[in-house]
């Protein structure tokens, strides 16, 4: 992959992702890995997944995962955050599963 990957999470409007995504890019600072993490609302995210190489929804959203999928048809991949991952805010453990799926 010649660019940084970019993780995309997507939930109800964006804002509870915030958090996560503050600690996904103190994760990635600690890992030395070169990734973008955005956080936007599922409405949004459904019109823009191309700008990234993987999309993670948040638990509570969980519902939209075959409308995604159906959408997306495995151009990149499409997954639902772990609920005590997206709880504790553990960015660590979210973008490590992220690079996994990514197999970086």
């Amino acid at each position: 992959m010649a660019t940084k990957p970019v993780i995309m999470l997507a939930c109800s409007a964006g804002m509870s992702t915030s958090i996560l995504v503050q600690r996904m890019e103190e994760a990635a600072k600690e890992l030395n890995r070169d990734v973008t993490v955005l956080a936007i609302p599922t409405i949004e995210a459904i019109h823009r997944w191309q700008e990234a190489n993987i999309l993670l929804l948040g638990p509570q959203v969980r519902y939209e995962l075959d409308r995604f999928k159906k959408t997306i048809k495995e151009e990149i991949p499409v997954f639902v955050i772990d609920q005590m991952d997206y709880g504790m805010g553990n960015g660590q453990k979210v973008l490590e599963f992220a690079l996994q799926k990514l197999n970086l």
